[in-house]
């Protein structure tokens, strides 16, 4: 027997009264209390969990946030297009108004028709098209990039050769078409500038403003500044070229049966034109004053 008795007296030992009760029954023993070491260390993992699960609901709202921004959130106008979202992103609506050769008004139609667009209540083309005729903010007025079409008779100003053939050709290739539209800048006509693009049988991905010049309807983009072709200058520039060589559209040459048909050639580009009637203009100005 050991001495003192208490030497060797482990209090996880059981007694035979304790080895009695728990074969009488086991599930009335008391839990063994936890040390404060392992209640500490559960608080530190159970704050951590706290942590992480804020962090993670945080960067899913903060992502989904700009997800909507982004893809599915709509641009009525000009005047709600944000200027990071130039050379950032792309727009994708329906044409509902083609204004001349060279420019039209788009609805935004964010996500297409995964989100809807053309097919369910109040995003039918219908609707759509009532909407932007009683709310002229609903739509963005887009200037094709790179391009200049012939210009209708306005402010007093002649009709230019062609400018009928090309404002029919542009009506009837994106009128009440989808289009996607890759903005660059706003212009002084609260206009915003842009290369557009149409899908032919949701496969073919065509530019717009290229297709016009291979037909003869626009000229390259003159401006002494404001121009914008985002890469494609060189593309365009040799499908005008093309297009005078083979004489189609404006560069038809003028002879006998090409004017009893009615057709008319142009002998000045738009740039041409504009210039030739701002000048006859201050020219008619200076005249007045001088009376």
């Amino acid at each position: 027997m050991p001495w003192p008795p208490w030497a060797f007296w482990r209090h996880d030992q059981p007694t035979a009264s304790s080895t009695n009760d728990d074969k009488q029954d086991r599930s009335t023993v008391a839990p063994k209390p936890t040390s404060w070491a392992t209640r500490l260390n559960k608080t530190e993992w159970t704050t951590t969990q706290t942590i992480l699960i804020a962090g993670v609901t945080t960067a899913t709202t903060l992502a989904f946030l700009r997800f909507y921004k982004t893809h599915i959130r709509r641009v009525p106008s000009i005047s709600h297009l944000k200027p990071g979202a130039l050379r950032n992103r792309s727009f994708y609506g329906l044409v509902t108004r083609v204004g001349d050769g060279d420019n039209f008004h788009l609805y935004h139609t964010p996500g297409g028709r995964l989100m809807g667009w053309g097919w369910a209540p109040r995003r039918r083309v219908k609707d759509i098209m009532e909407r932007a005729k009683a709310k002229g903010t609903q739509t963005m007025h887009v200037r094709i990039a790179g391009i200049d079409a012939p210009e209708m008779a306005h402010f007093g100003r002649p009709e230019q050769p062609w400018a009928k053939e090309a404002l029919e050709w542009l009506k009837g290739w994106i009128g009440g078409r989808y289009v996607r539209v890759y903005p660059f800048r706003q212009d002084q006509y609260e206009r915003v500038v842009a290369s557009v693009y149409r899908r032919r049988w949701g496969v073919w991905k065509q530019d717009v403003g290229l297709v016009m010049l291979k037909r003869g309807l626009a000229t390259v983009y003159e401006a002494k500044r404001g121009s914008e072709f985002g890469d494609q200058e060189e593309v365009y520039r040799a499908a005008e070229l093309r297009a005078k060589q083979k004489g189609v559209g404006m560069w038809q040459d003028q002879g006998l049966i090409n004017r009893l048909l009615g057709r008319k050639g142009s002998s000045e580009s738009p740039r041409e034109y504009k210039t030739r009637m701002a000048q006859q203009e201050k020219n008619g100005k200076s005249a007045d004053m001088a009376k």
